[in-house]
């Protein structure tokens, strides 16, 4: 068997800061057909409520998971989730930027939704950003992970590095 027969399928990889939600469970888990929806966020896997929530949230047939950034690692480089097709869930861009500099391979990351906050400038109705986020979609564009903006599948895609360009954040 090949290294590469033992890594998970990783079909979607999103942020989208309200993680699992009507648009998640329903249009985007059934478009990709994943079986396992992964949220990967310190914070959320710290916090039991939020955690027992959103494994609940998953539509019928998925399972969840919330871990944190290193057992996403961890998880990743062992066969436990051997060729299982996966929705990779994150509420920030740095966790992205931390898995991918821990040798997860990305080909694409949808922004879904980035939340508005004190320091961050909104670059679309749903995305704001701030210079750590921008600095993370620099890094993940050095490294060849297309970066596109899209609510849910049907809308059409937007390159979010000609969007920071065109909007002088870049």
């Amino acid at each position: 068997m090949k290294e590469g027969d033992l890594l998970m399928e990783i079909r979607l990889a999103r942020i989208d800061d309200r993680l699992i939600h009507g648009q998640v469970a329903t249009v985007w888990s059934k478009l990709t057909g994943v079986e396992r929806i992964i949220v990967i966020s310190d914070r959320v896997a710290e916090d039991k409520l939020r955690k027992f929530l959103l494994k609940e949230a998953a539509p019928p047939g998925i399972t969840a998971n919330v871990i944190a950034v290193k057992k996403m690692v961890q998880i990743y480089q062992s066969s436990l989730l051997a060729k299982e097709k996966v929705m990779l869930l994150f509420t920030n861009p740095q966790d992205v930027e931390a898995i991918v500099r821990s040798g997860i391979s990305l080909n694409s990351l949808n922004i879904g939704g980035m939340s508005f906050s004190e320091g961050k400038t909104m670059i679309t109705n749903f995305v704001s950003v701030d210079q750590r986020d921008i600095d993370s979609f620099h890094y993940l564009d050095q490294q060849g992970v297309e970066l596109e903006i899209r609510k849910v599948p049907a809308d059409r895609k937007i390159l979010l590095m000609e969007l920071l360009t065109k909007t002088k954040k870049a």
